[in-house]
């Protein structure tokens, strides 16, 4: 199992994250994204935001020290059994901040995968997830949460906006 946990030296949750790695016996590859500028690359590729921890098992994102999902994939040894948009996201609010514009909460789209759920359901990049199945998605780790609970071939509902218009979509994942 590869796991790589990117840090800074002073991120608390990241130090709760190696000693939680360490205490499960759990062998990863630190990056400190403060002085590592291809690491700090590479989670913004990867997540399409700066913060930090982030921890990849087997190349399964976690954003954040999330105890639940991180169990999840080393138990199921890196592989995620829950249901994926195919969709890069970050934190709407933090994009909006940084460009100086009115913070709205949700997952921003970033980029997505050919032929995936996020693509038919008509998702495209810009456009902001703000519920999933009923429940409000404030930024990009709501929605992975809410993508937890879901099982593979669930009916699912997404509300998003898209410039200054409120739409939903229907999809099975």
């Amino acid at each position: 199992m590869n796991v790589t946990l990117y840090t800074s030296p002073t991120c608390g949750y990241c130090h709760q994250a190696k000693a939680y790695l360490a205490q499960k016996g759990v062998k990863y590859i630190e990056r400190d994204v403060s002085v590592d500028r291809a690491a700090a690359d590479e989670i913004m590729k990867l997540t399409g935001q700066m913060g930090v921890p982030v921890i990849v098992v087997n190349g399964q994102p976690i954003i954040g020290f999330d105890r639940g999902r991180l169990d999840q994939l080393l138990a199921n040894g890196g592989s995620s059994g829950r249901p994926r948009l195919g969709l890069k996201i970050a934190d709407a609010s933090r994009i909006a901040q940084k460009s100086g514009a009115v913070p709205v909460f949700g997952a921003l789209v970033g980029q997505i995968a050919p032929g995936s759920s996020g693509q038919k359901a008509g998702l495209i990049q810009g456009d902001i997830i703000t519920e999933l199945n009923m429940s409000p998605i404030n930024n990009a780790s709501d929605l992975e949460k809410a993508l937890g609970s879901l099982e593979s071939g669930s009916d699912v509902s997404v509300v998003f906006i898209r410039g200054s218009d409120s739409l939903r979509s229907e999809i099975k994942v």
